[in-house]
């Protein structure tokens, strides 16, 4: 042949090559009537269209696509090997007869000819992940990682090579996608994975929890089929868009994010929108240790620093402390007893609550006298963004388990960071401390705790809050100087009862008096906590007992509906039965709704409370309340009195 006319020869089998480099969908004709064929490469042209053209470009191989009736009952379709899929065949009728196309199927794709289409996706999806399809930057960080596993073993890996030696799958064993799926990393196990998805709350098919590679199927649907997918699962969304393209038919999504504030007044509106653009800065928030089992390492948190409406983002913002919420992961007790077992068994639901900064100061400073730190965190405009997304997320899809050691408010809040920063400084960082994260976090960059040298600059910029013990010490020390009182630490002071230290209120002056007022307010904080407690002790061994008395019962049972009430608080999802991911504008009228029902409920069971629970009390516990309460009057009589005497303004 001549040269030219195998030239010619050469650059047309490039030309056809090229030209059959992609997906091509083939129906297995054998067995279907005219209509059925008709319907049947209808469908497969509906899917191959609605397909990412990089998705149809990487899988470029021929799939045939036949019927069959010897799938599962409840399967749609199947993957029976590399090149081919099957589909039941009991749902060809439908198809055939155009009926298919408005027959609700009551799954999460809507109509029959939706599932099929979201069917043939899925497993399309499944041939993509086994193909090992990895872009070439992907195929070579892993045939780096995994010849550096083979010489110096998993211990020596760095950052970026955690999880990607030995990878088998297109996507479905990418570290980041595990991330974002919710198969974290096991704390203190070098890149091992959780063996269970808690993303259980607003899931758009169960199915998906299965395991990894279902999960990149189902989403693989949602990606393709549905607009709203964009704003419902924005992270993943944006994963399968860096690889597949943007989706031309992705709606619009919002700008703020819904949220229920679990703070406890139960006179507020819960609900509330939270916008990332005003989020100045995250800290990582951090109470100190206490000798109660739960909390011997400290807790972690995070707190958003949120600019009052206007307020144009800046350093102005840290003093908006009303705007600031907490992201605290805690354990949802919700039979009112903490058992130090269950915390070691992950008995405890661990759940993200969203609370006001103002409530998560008093809980820590003034009732448990523990101090906080607030170590800003550096990030980006487009980490923070992320970050608030992903706690979002989060607080609406997440029910872990809690374990005071392994999965712990550290561990949690370590997971949340990871998912929410793709930073590969966060993959290697393993502690089950709050103390021990933010030390490496602060090694690494990502944390500047050097706001805390100066100790009065970080009081005064509210990047430490100081616990009351140093305040009430340092008020016990005024009624010291000028009272001959013999108790020289203010805890002895307060152990006292309360008829005791009111005999010295007469001898006290202005000063001494307003000291003494400031203490017996802690003192009656104290007892109250301890009330609290007593009347958990109470109910829990009574509410059992037939002879148990009936107020004490009912109270009990008041009790446990707050309980069970408030539970919405920590898991919000419960309030939607329909949906997935992140709440779309048409479900806000219906959480608002379920919302301020519920909070009206709490308000009325909480009032009702007040009055039951008094008169259950043990005498001691009731008599020193009364006594506290005395004092109290007796004080601000006093106070004004020796304020009047001064020469002081008298209020009218």
């Amino acid at each position: 042949m001549p040269r030219g006319r195998r030239a010619l020869a050469a650059l047309g089998l490039l030309v056809a090559v090229g030209a059959r480099a992609d997906l091509r969908l083939e129906l297995l004709p054998d067995g279907l009537a005219p209509a059925q064929r008709q319907a049947s490469q209808q469908l497969l042209d509906d899917v191959r269209q609605a397909l990412p053209p990089l998705f149809v470009q990487a899988l470029d191989r021929r799939v045939e696509v036949q019927w069959r009736d010897d799938l599962p009952g409840n399967g749609m379709g199947q993957a029976l090997r590399p090149g081919a899929i099957a589909l039941n065949r009991k749902y060809l009728a439908a198809l055939a007869d155009g009926s298919a196309a408005s027959l609700k199927t009551g799954r999460s794709h809507g109509t029959l000819r939706r599932e099929l289409q979201a069917t043939v996706v899925h497993e399309l999806t499944h041939l993509y992940d086994r193909g090992r399809l990895w872009l070439p930057a992907e195929a070579r960080l892993i045939q780096r990682c995994t010849r550096q596993q083979g010489s110096i073993g998993r211990i020596g890996e760095g950052a970026e090579c955690r999880g990607q030696a030995n990878r088998r799958f297109t996507l479905s064993d990418d570290p980041r996608l595990l991330d974002l799926a919710g198969w974290p990393q096991l704390a203190g196990k070098r890149g091992q994975r959780e063996h269970d998805n808690r993303f259980v709350l607003r899931s758009p098919d169960r199915y998906e929890l299965s395991n990894p590679r279902e999960f990149v199927a189902v989403n693989m649907e949602y990606f393709v089929l549905d607009p709203s997918y964009a704003c419902r699962r924005p992270a993943l969304y944006r994963y399968y868009a860096e690889r597949f393209g943007e989706r031309p038919q992705r709606q619009a999504c919002e700008q703020s994010f819904a949220y229920l504030n679990a703070g406890r007044d139960f006179g507020r509106q819960p609900l509330g929108r939270l916008d990332p653009e005003r989020v100045y800065e995250v800290d990582y928030l951090l109470a100190e240790a206490n000798d109660q089992w739960m909390s011997r390492w400290g807790h972690a948190m995070l707190r958003l620093v949120v600019c009052a409406p206007g307020r144009p983002r800046g350093p102005d913002c840290r003093l908006d402390l009303d705007q600031h919420l907490v992201l605290s992961y805690r354990a949802f007790v919700g039979d009112l007893q903490l058992s130090s077992w269950d915390g070691l068994t992950g008995s405890y639901p661990s759940r993200l609550f969203v609370l006001p900064l103002s409530q998560v100061i008093e809980e820590y400073t003034k009732i448990e006298l523990r101090s906080l730190a607030s170590i800003p965190l550096k990030l980006n405009r487009q980490q923070i963004d992320e970050l608030v997304e992903r706690a979002m997320q989060v607080h609406w899809g997440y029910d872990g388990n809690y374990y005071f050691i392994s999965n712990n408010c550290a561990v949690e809040t370590l997971k949340l960071l990871r998912s929410g920063i793709p930073d590969p400084r966060l993959q290697d960082l393993d502690s089950i401390t709050p103390n021990g994260v933010v030390q490496i976090l602060e090694n690494r960059g990502l944390a500047d705790a050097s706001v805390l040298d100066d100790s009065k600059r970080a009081l005064r910029l509210g990047y430490r809050f100081d616990s009351f013990r140093d305040r009430y010490q340092a008020m016990f020390e005024v009624l010291r100087q000028r009272l001959d009182i013999p108790q020289s630490k203010v805890e002895d002071w307060l152990a006292l009862p309360a008829s005791e230290r009111r005999a010295w209120f007469d001898k006290a002056d202005l000063r001494a008096s307003a000291a003494m007022l400031l203490l017996e307010q802690a003192s009656l904080r104290r007892q109250l906590q301890l009330a609290q407690d007593e009347l958990k002790r109470l109910y829990l061994g009574h509410r059992d007992d037939a002879r148990a008395d009936p107020k004490l019962v009912a109270a009990g049972k008041t009790l446990q509906q707050i309980l069970d009430d408030s539970g919405f608080l920590s898991q919000p999802a419960e309030l939607l039965d329909s949906g997935y991911g992140l709440p779309q504008p048409g479900e806000s009228t219906r959480l608002e709704q379920q919302t301020l029902a519920r909070q009206a409920r709490l308000r009325q069971l909480s009032d009702n409370l007040d009055q039951e629970v008094r008169a259950l009390l043990e005498p001691e516990r009731r008599e020193e309340l009364q006594a506290l309460e005395a004092n109290l009057k007796q004080l601000g009589a006093h106070l004004r009195a020796l304020h009047k005497a001064a020469g002081g303004f008298e209020l009218p």
